[in-house]
């Protein structure tokens, strides 16, 4: 434990050169540390907009109170944990896929691309974050399970980006576990 502050400790986070966000179907398997290569089923969702990304989490406590209003117990009631971000290649079909469902978008950009907006539950995805830190660390957010929960406005405007505000709901694996993240610092040569 470090017994003073340490600059050297504060960071933030950029994406890598080769895409930061990937999705892949349910089951896929999941990496298990900040390095290793993905499994080939996750596809690269393409560039963010610049507002980056978002991990959301919430937590709803009730009181308990003893007889003379003192509070003598604090339970967690719910917890929730989100991914927040805005996939900005509006032309590829990977991420019109993840937007309105894998049965729901077909063909490329060059045979046509069909996409039916249908009012069904979206599907689950696996999620991998790629996250460069300062001083060559990484960190790699890995969710088993995420569902798209909310989209926000398309805007189609002169001086806008086309592009998709995503919220992704995390839902807990067999263990209990929404999302794990793995740090490391790369070794310098």
């Amino acid at each position: 434990m470090s017994e003073k502050p340490n600059a050297s400790l504060v960071t933030q986070g950029k994406p890598k050169v080769t895409g930061a966000i990937f999705s892949a179907p349910l089951g896929t398997a999941l990496p298990t540390d900040a390095k290793s290569a993905l499994d080939a089923a996750f596809v690269q969702l393409g560039y963010v907009s610049d507002s980056g990304l978002t991990n959301s989490i919430g937590l709803e406590n009730a009181n308990v109170k003893a007889w003379g209003g003192d509070t003598v117990l604090n339970t967690m009631t719910s917890k929730t944990n989100e991914l927040k971000f805005k996939l900005i290649e509006a032309l590829n079909p990977d991420v019109l896929k993840v937007v309105y469902g894998d049965e729901n978008v077909t063909g490329t950009l060059e045979t046509g691309i069909t996409v039916k907006n249908k009012s069904l539950q979206l599907e689950g995805h696996a999620y991998v974050i790629d996250i460069l830190m300062k001083n060559g660390a990484m960190k790699r957010i890995v969710a088993p399970e995420g569902t798209v929960t909310a989209i926000g406005d398309v805007t189609y405007k002169d001086d806008e980006v086309v592009g998709y505000d995503l919220t992704i709901g995390l839902v807990p694996a067999d263990d209990g576990v929404t999302a794990y993240e793995y740090i490391i610092r790369e070794a310098k040569a």
